[in-house]
């Protein structure tokens, strides 16, 4: 008797000689059934949000119907608080834009303007983000700027005209001054807020990794800076048309705010409303354009959510 056990068939040989009722194949589910739901819903349907072209459709909608209204209120002289017994309707007033649209003049007053926002605009984003991101990170800085701008912010733009044309050389100067001031103090306000918000914890994150101040203030306060900063650029834009129209009308011989002032004077009510029009399109054309600019720097907010 040998005191040697017999050697153990392996495990394979062992499951194969057995009878194949007695081997239990694991199952394995698909990765592609777990990965994927199924399509077929049995419950209520989901609701759909409205894609883009519905959005616009949308507006569109509510456009076309404030120009009805306005065409009923000019056509019938709807009066309550508000006359539109003398105010032209959308007809005559399209048909004034159509023959102005064929005049060379129109479009120079637009690119007067046009030229005028450019310079006064890019100048107010430099210096506003600088001014801004300086008091918002300095104490000092925030002490010495701050009461300047608290002082001149309130002062309208029209206000600045008398003293804009003794101090700027030339009319165009003056204009693109008083539009520099007007979308000036929104970019820096909101600068300063949006440089004050970032959490201090992050700061002092960065800072025990070994970053600087320059690493910290383009890594961290400027990106969380940004959603404000965009804000105040939005919202300069808007306040620099406005400026733009108070120089236009006082002191300026083209530009589409003296097209407006000049279409009053000669009681020419249908350009008094194109020019009121063109200066709310091109305005909300150009706020447009900033947001879409700036849209690549904040592809990390959360959207927010909207019904």
């Amino acid at each position: 008797m040998s005191l040697n056990p017999s050697p153990r068939p392996p495990l394979s040989e062992a499951v194969l000689s057995g009878p194949l009722e007695a081997v239990e194949r694991p199952k394995v589910k698909s990765s592609a059934a777990v990965a994927v739901p199924s399509r077929v819903s049995h419950g209520a349907p989901r609701r759909l949000l409205p894609g883009n072209s519905d959005r616009y459709l949308v507006r569109t909608g509510a456009l076309l119907a404030a120009a009805l209204g306005w065409h009923l209120a000019s056509t019938y002289g709807f009066e309550f608080f508000v006359r539109f017994d003398n105010v032209p309707g959308p007809l005559v007033v399209g048909a004034e834009f159509l023959a102005q649209a064929s005049s060379q003049q129109f479009y120079l007053h637009i690119l007067h303007s046009m030229q005028r926002i450019a310079i006064a605009y890019g100048l107010a984003v430099v210096i506003g983000v600088v001014l801004g991101v300086m008091m918002g990170r300095s104490r000092f800085a925030e002490d010495v700027i701050l009461p300047y701008i608290e002082i001149l912010r309130p002062i309208p733009a029209v206000a600045w005209i008398p003293l804009a044309i003794l101090m700027m050389p030339s009319e165009q100067s003056s204009i693109v001054f008083i539009t520099f001031l007007g979308a000036l103090f929104p970019i820096v306000i909101n600068t300063v807020h949006g440089v004050e918000q970032t959490p201090k914890v992050l700061v002092r994150a960065a800072r025990s990794l070994g970053a600087n101040n320059t690493a910290i203030l383009w890594h961290v306060v400027l990106p969380g800076a940004l959603p404000s900063i965009v804000a105040g650029l939005a919202i300069g834009m808007g306040v620099a048309w406005f400026s733009l129209l108070a120089g236009e009308i006082i002191s300026g011989q083209y530009g589409i705010g003296y097209f407006t002032w000049s279409a009053y004077t000669l009681v020419e009510y249908p350009k008094i409303i194109i020019g009121m029009l063109v200066i709310g399109g091109l305005g909300s054309l150009c706020t447009l354009l900033v947001r879409k600019a700036c849209a690549p720097l904040l592809r990390w907010q959360i959207e927010g959510a909207k019904s």
